[in-house]
């Protein structure tokens, strides 16, 4: 199904094309991504696995792992990096595709050889900012990104977001960043932008091989530097059915919904509550998709509290101390199991719940893509990483710390560019994490007067509400000096709604006196699409989102500018300062089911999907060959399939721990290039040759 209405992004308006699926004639977008139109189509399988015909969904949706490679025209690719067109003949691969039956030999070509200055591999916040100071800086830059839009993850960011203003375009949503930066670097003569494009290695004679996929080409870039600005990959989970259709990344799940506007779930779980599960779960509501909940082993929200807060009070239930103990269906996820932990994070049965749903996101963190800066530093020529593929933080730290990194880079290349030492202090800010959680009184406005209620409580760097007030009545508290301190309110409130309109957390709302005595009035931000009228009434949640009783709409006013309504409602006084926002989904919606499924067994769960090698087949091999080297795990094919380990690595050195290695014994795994599959013919440069 299609999203044909969204509260924040326009409907697509690409022209159709039909193609086929399995002998089954579909229509699509022309350019979207096959992934995206098969999902459309309610396609779901991929490919069925070589080892056991088990059936294989997307998961990343971002190029990192292969589990959407389809086959098309006969030739196996994956679908999420592929543009659909006109007529395309796709089927499922089933197990392992056959060669093409024409074999022989082309002619090649010895690959185009460019050079710049630097080379910026990445073309999000921190990879366009470095390349912007850069240039400014009188370099030559080659920017490289392997999408056909520049900046990241912010194209499928449809929020506000947080930080400064003066920075980091703070107070303005993450799509809209996006166009912003992607104008700034295309000004500059000195930058070449190449998108569609793939970084596959960096070789000690300083020189990177870059794949061109739409002109099907292999070229060599001369450098003389290197920023490494790749990003992050998502981090997977082991449990049992962690493999089903429907188990994806919070990341794929973002790119389906907000980028091509794909409804790719009507009920979905979500593990993991840092800002990422928090953002996905609102994202999700957004788009008229059920949040049966958040489930985390944390013991605490590791996102920031207002995001938390946020999708508590629009009806979202959050179960901390909690891990996930499968997901079951028929060939795809119909049912997922949770557990509350005790204090060893171990599971209690006896706590478990099951859930129907047809998708559980994995939002568990990230892991920065640094491969080439490792390769870099080996074979000794200046390179740097910014953004996450240096640290994971915000958008707002990378895009700072692309900066400072651009300006670094110079004056490793000769410059004598000084950066401000403030970009130091304001990088290290942006990239804090939540700081302390302080309690408030709210104050009863003026009679006649409004006032805002500003439901922030926990350290987080932000500012927009402190830069648009007309009377500059809303303030910082002082006690960091930083842009970390909590908001406050003193002064002249007009009732502007300015405040309550950019807070990136919808935080802020503003109350006074009704003019029926024991009313009041409040005003709450709202970023769904509704049918309130003045008359209807509307469930109201505090922070926290407990139940408050109903409203009575008095007036409703939608801001072009932030695409967010204002909603007025006539309370009661004295829940007034208290309401924080609008139940947006049914409570029913997050009942669990009546009978609990516990009949996993953990040792089956995968590790390494590619080649479907289980928990227990690798705890079984390292306890009969003593393992250390996670190199050896290449005997049994883990880490040896298409992704080349860009999942498993990750998840291995835990499961070795669990067979009982110790973890200051583990010894990594090799990088070697290429770092993503290269067609036969790419190398060869034969253009549209099939081989």
């Amino acid at each position: 199904m299609r999203i044909t209405q969204h509260p924040i992004l326009d409907s697509q308006t690409a022209r159709t094309v039909c193609f086929t699926f399995d002998g089954k004639t579909l229509v699509g977008r022309d350019g979207e991504m096959v992934s995206s139109a098969l999902f459309a189509n309610g396609v779901r399988t991929f490919s069925r696995h070589k080892v056991d015909d088990a059936p294989q969904g997307i998961f990343c949706a971002n190029g990192q792992c292969a589990q959407c490679t389809v086959l098309i025209n006969g030739l196996p690719v994956k679908s999420c990096i592929t543009p659909l067109r006109e007529g395309m003949e796709i089927r499922t691969l089933v197990h392992y595709p056959e060669l093409p039956a024409d074999d022989r030999p082309r002619p090649a070509q010895s690959p185009q050889e460019l050079s710049c200055d630097v080379l910026v591999v990445g073309a999000g916040p921190s990879g366009i900012t470095a390349a912007v100071e850069l240039a400014d800086a009188g370099y030559s830059v080659i920017l490289v990104d392997d999408k056909d839009r520049l900046g990241g993850k912010l194209v499928l960011q449809t929020h506000k977001f947080f930080g400064s203003m003066a920075d980091c375009y703070a107070g303005t949503r993450g799509t809209d960043i996006a166009r912003i930066l992607e104008e700034e670097v295309r000004k500059r003569d000195k930058v070449t932008v190449m998108t569609g494009s793939v970084v596959a290695g960096l070789f000690a004679d300083g020189k990177a091989g870059i794949y061109q996929s739409r002109e099907e080409r292999y070229v060599l870039v001369s450098f003389k530097g290197v920023i490494v600005a790749a990003g992050a990959r998502e981090r997977s989970l082991v449990f049992p059915g962690n493999d089903l259709p429907g188990v994806f990344g919070a990341g794929a799940f973002q790119t389906l919904v907000n980028r091509d506007l794909i409804q790719a779930s009507q009920r979905v779980l979500i593990v993991g509550c840092g800002n990422v599960g928090l953002i996905a779960a609102y994202h999700a509501l957004q788009a008229g998709i059920n949040v049966v909940g958040l489930i985390d082993i944390a013991p605490k929200v590791t996102g920031y509290k207002v995001h938390a807060d946020k999708i508590r009070r629009m009806g979202v239930p959050v179960y901390l101390n909690h891990t996930i103990i499968s997901a079951s269906g028929e060939g795809r996820v119909e049912r997922a199991t949770i557990a509350q932990v005790d204090e060893d994070w171990n599971p209690l049965l006896e706590t478990a719940k099951t859930f129907a749903v047809d998708t559980v996101l994995i939002a568990v963190g990230l892991s920065s893509i640094d491969e080439f800066y490792n390769a870099g530093v080996e074979a000794g020529f200046p390179v740097l990483k910014t953004g996450d593929a240096s640290e994971i933080a915000e958008a707002s730290s990378a895009m700072m710390g692309g900066r400072i990194t651009g300006r670094e880079m110079a004056r490793m290349l000769g410059s004598e560019l000084e950066t401000p030492p403030e970009w130091f202090a304001q990088a290290e800010i942006l990239k804090s994490p939540p700081g302390e959680v302080f309690p408030r009184e709210h104050t009863w406005p003026p009679e006649d007067g409004w006032q805002p209620v500003i439901h922030c409580y926990e350290e987080i760097p932000c500012n927009p509400c402190t830069t648009v007030c007309p009377h500059e009545s809303i303030k910082l508290s002082g006690r960091t000096g930083t842009i970390m301190d909590l908001p406050e309110f003193s002064g002249k409130c007009i009732g502007c709604g300015m405040c309550v309109l950019i807070c990136p957390g919808l935080a802020i709302t503003l109350v006074r006196e009704s003019q029926t005595p024991g009313l009041a009035e409040v005003v709450i931000p709202f970023e769904f699409d509704h049918s309130l009228r003045p008359g209807d009434k509307a469930a109201l949640r505090d922070l926290e989102g407990r139940d408050l009783g109903l409203g009575t709409v008095r007036a409703t006013r939608f801001s072009r500018k932030h695409r967010t309504h204002l909603i007025t409602l006539e309370v009661e006084a004295a829940v007034a300062a208290k309401a924080a926002g609008i139940l947006v989904q049914d409570p029913a919606v997050t009942q669990p089911l009546p009978e609990v499924d516990l009949s996993s067994v953990p040792d089956n769960a995968i590790v390494c999907r590619c080649e479907r090698i289980s928990v227990g087949q690798i705890k079984q091999f390292v306890q009969e060959n003593e393992v250390r080297d996670l190199n050896q795990l290449k005997q049994i094919r883990a880490a040896m399939g298409a992704c080349g380990g860009k999942t498993c690595l990750d998840l291995l050195p835990r499961v070795l721990v669990q067979a009982g290695v110790p973890n200051d014994e583990i010894r990594p795994a090799t990088y070697r290039p290429p770092t993503v599959e290269l067609p036969m013919k790419a190398l060869a440069n034969q253009g549209g040759e099939q081989a």
